[in-house]
């Protein structure tokens, strides 16, 4: 399989690096917290500005109709800066699938609206408050809100960031849209999550490595000891391994197979306990102060809890590997068999 990224593709990675860069660091994040903001109105335009919200919409629904790879990259960039705004939730989710159910509907026209999802696998919804319309499903069937049209109990997140809400809602009062692909929704979710993933624990290491080389304990840097470069080295060698996993359920979720959901969840948890394990070690390598809230790591770590039970528990993933492996042919010969050739 080849993972050889196009230039385009680069390019919009780097697009989003450095507008992440500039407009989400560790000093937003603080502001935000003090103000009680889950988002930032400014950055979310910049954004939009830059296209990074279209990228999977449709052009009859005025976006740049690109892949999953694509959505990948970005995903991972705002994963390295723990991106407060629902990038991956709205543009990654919420508003592919309104655009494949009503590619004219209002909700659509406004580029700087969220949309919000209420995926029966998740028992809240992340970001519902402030999101211009709510997608909810009853019996398959897709039905869409405003946030007034609801009823909002907020819930507690170990995401400062991750604002959850229960929804009760009448579909009486909603729209209905039809028949939707709510397996595809979990899918793409998932698989940015994953991605999202990579960038957390790339992030967490970095900021270690960056401490490590300052701190300094018996005249030289501590960074230098054994230990230390152990315990980071086995941080970097978890994203490492876990990079082409992703890479690859995002190259295979177009089959929309039982192998493609496979691989989709197979990078969930990877890319997950390789976000978990670097932020711990990261934390651990700040020492005492790590576990502190002036250390940026334990924002890092939090969002890592927080993806990692949201759009699937790993229990939930681990059974649909289990389902492939158990049903399927296996073997080094089998690696990329598909489910309707190889059955």
């Amino acid at each position: 399989m080849d993972f050889t990224l196009s230039d385009e593709q680069m390019m919009f990675a780097e697009t989003a690096r450095t507008l992440f860069a500039d407009s989400c660091t560790p000093d937003h994040w603080r502001k935000m917290m003090e103000a009680g903001a889950a988002h930032d109105d400014a950055r979310w335009a910049s954004i939009v500005e830059t296209g990074l919200s279209l990228m999977l919409l449709p052009e009859s629904a005025g976006g740049i109709d690109l892949s999953e790879i694509d959505f990948t990259l970005i995903a991972q960039e705002a994963g390295y800066v723990a991106l407060p705004e629902p990038l991956v939730e709205s543009a990654g989710v919420a508003a592919p699938m309104l655009a494949a159910l009503a590619p004219g509907h209002a909700a659509l026209a406004d580029p700087l609206a969220t949309i919000a999802i209420a995926h029966p696998i998740n028992p809240f919804v992340a970001n519902a408050d402030s999101a211009a319309a709510i997608l909810l499903e009853k019996e398959g069937e897709a039905y869409l809100v405003t946030p007034d049209q609801v009823t909002l109990t907020a819930q507690a997140s170990i995401d400062p960031f991750r604002r959850l809400f229960r929804v009760e809602w009448d579909a009486a009062n909603a729209t209905p849209l039809g028949k939707a692909d709510w397996d595809l929704a979990l899918d793409r979710a998932a698989l940015f999550n994953a991605a999202m993933g990579l960038g957390l624990a790339q992030r967490a290491v970095d900021l270690a490595v960056d401490y490590a080389k300052e701190r300094q304990q018996f005249g030289k840097p501590i960074g230098s000891y054994q230990a230390v470069k152990h315990h980071l080295a086995s941080a970097q060698v978890a994203i490492e391994f876990a990079r082409p996993v992703v890479m690859a359920a995002a190259a295979e979720i177009g089959h929309r197979d039982m192998q493609a959901r496979a691989r989709v969840s197979h990078a969930k948890i990877v890319a997950l306990e390789a976000a978990d394990k670097a932020a711990r070690a990261s934390i651990q390598v700040h020492g005492a102060m790590g576990y502190s809230w002036e250390v940026d790591a334990h924002l890092f770590l939090k969002r890592a809890l927080a993806l990692s039970r949201n759009w699937g528990t790993p229990a939930f993933h681990r059974a649909r590997i289990a389902q492939r492996l158990f049903t399927q042919p296996n073997g080094p010969e089998q690696t990329f068999a598909r489910e309707s050739k190889n059955a």
